[in-house]
């Protein structure tokens, strides 16, 4: 409750001085009439208009605080908050060829990928991300969704040899960025992580950043991979590890980079987990979804029912004066 007038409801400090001249008058008594003796007063049975005989004075002094009151204009407030997120839409491309297997991450760069993604995924309320995987071809394993469960399922289910093996970086680029072709938010991003060099697919990498960048797309791009040599696995005919063998790492950088500066993005390289997290948190704070909270108050004047309340006391209070506690003339 709040009051438009609060310097008004000093006038209740009146009350104390009311208060004390009627506690004066009762002591004083009224009119006296002389009589022989008390005793027989003293012994009558006292009736309740005895209790009764403070209550007209009582009612009055509360419908005169009533009356302050009420005009200091009493309000109460009721608080509105309107909040209007402008999400972003992001595919995040992942590879998934054999490579993705390497053992210069534990327990392999695909694992470890999935895990931070996840956790990029988690901390994006509100956007909309789909998911692309690629290897020797690319298709969709989410489209752009804002339920985070499904898409944290969708994600787990990523495993490398699901389809024919190689590196199209070119084609995963452009199966995100057909994901994102019917969007309409403002911002529009691809994230794609690679540990290798483009050696499949019928479109260029940079032809696809070309048409990325003609749709306002930012295309965001990692090099996963230690620099050097790297523990790869040998798989036989029936998909089983039978050995591991370190073998030079290689990612066309180069590429990386001209897709990103192409688009408006940037390239990250990503040697271990740490650092790979720290490239989605480089990522996540470039890419703020915009948040507007708007704040209203509105006010309701509730003086009508202190008005009220006065009146009230003041029509009791005239009742038990003049019909309970009538005096005779």
């Amino acid at each position: 409750m709040e009051f438009a007038s609060p310097k008004i409801l000093w006038f209740l400090l009146l009350l104390v001085p009311l208060a004390a001249y009627y506690i004066y008058r009762c002591r004083q008594g009224g009119a006296a009439v002389t009589v022989s003796t008390t005793d027989t007063v003293k012994r009558a049975p006292r009736t309740f208009r005895y209790y009764l005989r403070h209550i007209p004075f009582v009612l009055r002094c509360a419908a005169l605080s009533l009356i302050v009151v009420a005009i200091a204009r009493p309000q109460s407030a009721e608080h509105y908050t309107n909040t209007t997120t402008e999400g972003i839409d992001i595919v995040l491309a992942v590879d998934v060829s054999t490579s993705m297997l390497a053992k210069d991450f534990t327990p392999d760069r695909l694992s470890v990928a999935k895990e931070v993604a996840s956790e990029f995924i988690s901390d994006r309320t509100g956007d909309r991300i789909g998911l692309v995987v690629f290897a020797g071809e690319s298709f969709t394993q989410s489209p752009l969704t804002t339920d985070q469960s499904s898409l944290q399922t969708m994600l787990g289910r990523i495993t490398s040899g699901i389809i024919e093996d190689g590196t199209a970086i070119g084609n995963g680029l452009a199966t995100s960025i057909n994901r994102l072709r019917e969007s309409d938010a403002k911002s529009k991003v691809v994230i794609l992580l690679t540990d290798g060099v483009n050696n499949r697919g019928e479109i260029s990498p940079l032809t696809a950043a070309k048409i990325a960048k003609d749709m306002g797309i930012k295309v965001y791009t990692i090099g996963i991979g230690r620099r050097g040599t790297a523990p790869y696995p040998l798989f036989d005919n029936q998909g089983r590890e039978v050995d591991v063998v370190n073998m030079k790492v290689e990612i066309d950088e180069k590429i990386l980079r001209d897709i990103a500066s192409q688009t408006g993005g940037e390239y990250f390289r990503a040697t271990d987990k740490q650092t790979l997290e720290a490239v989605y948190d480089r990522i996540n704070q470039l890419e703020k979804s915009r948040v507007e909270v708007e704040n209203r108050t509105t006010l309701h004047e509730e003086f009508l029912l202190f008005v009220l309340w006065a009146l009230a006391a003041l029509l009791l209070e005239f009742i038990i004066n003049r019909i309970v506690l009538k005096r005779i003339p």
